[in-house]
């Protein structure tokens, strides 16, 4: 994104808070007037109403444009026991996302709700400017092979927040170093003393920390260097998580 489309994504929601707060005043002067119009009164709460909702959608997509550009594949780290297909797994989502979407002032939660047919599972991504987005996928109870009805609730439950996260922030999945060399050439590892740094952290996190850190990069050294700053605050997270 260049400066000149970040400075007028910027500027939007700043023009339509300028605009809101003079509407607000006018809002406040009337409650003033004794001899104020109600229908008048409500007409202008109304459209103050409408003025922040535009701005907070404004905010929320250009924070959604700017975060696409830092979202990369995640690795496909599991392995599906029937079809033997690689996939990523929601921890293997999260643990990639989270600190990135935290960075966007975005948030996501899930309800779930049971239905004859299934589960129906909505995922609801929020931003820190008040709008939101929603979205929602109805799945069959997974009754595999050597399930009770509580892991088969459970199953279907996961499948659908996998899914569903992947579809509001336009994840991709997958081998991300399978490009014949093309990323080598755009995005060049870490410096060998980057390396060691993100090593000596990866040795003090959890096994299964350090499970996802493999699958989704390889090694310290496979780290690409633009992404350095995001693994080495990840890692000091976890690694202090698992002294704790």
């Amino acid at each position: 994104m260049n400066n000149q489309l970040v400075e007028r994504s910027e500027a939007l929601p700043v023009a339509q808070a300028a605009e809101s707060t003079t509407i607000l005043q006018v809002i406040q002067r009337a409650a003033a007037d004794p001899q104020c119009d109600i229908e008048k009164m409500e007409r202008l709460m109304a459209m103050h109403e409408r003025m922040q909702q535009k701005s907070a959608e404004q905010a929320f997509n250009a924070a959604m444009a700017s975060m696409q550009c830092d979202i990369p594949t995640v690795g496909e780290g599991a392995q599906n026991a029937h079809t033997k297909n690689n996939y990523a797994t929601l921890d293997d989502i999260n643990v990639v996302l989270k600190p990135i979407m935290q960075r966007h002032g975005f948030a996501i939660t899930f309800k779930v709700d049971h239905q004859a047919s299934g589960i129906s599972v909505t995922g609801i991504l929020m931003h820190s400017a008040g709008h939101r987005e929603q979205t929602t996928l109805l799945l069959p109870i997974d009754t595999g092979p050597g399930r009770n009805a509580v892991q088969a609730v459970g199953s279907s439950t996961t499948y659908g927040k996998r899914y569903v996260m992947c579809a509001l922030l336009n994840i991709t999945t997958g081998d991300a170093r399978d490009d014949d060399g093309v990323c080598a050439e755009q995005y060049p590892p870490v410096t060998a003393v980057q390396a060691k740094q993100l090593a000596s952290l990866l040795a003090k996190c959890s096994d299964k920390a350090q499970a996802a850190f493999a699958a989704m990069h390889g090694s310290p050294e496979s780290v690409y260097k633009h992404e350095f700053d995001r693994v080495l605050a990840m890692l000091s997270k976890s690694a202090k998580a698992a002294e704790a």
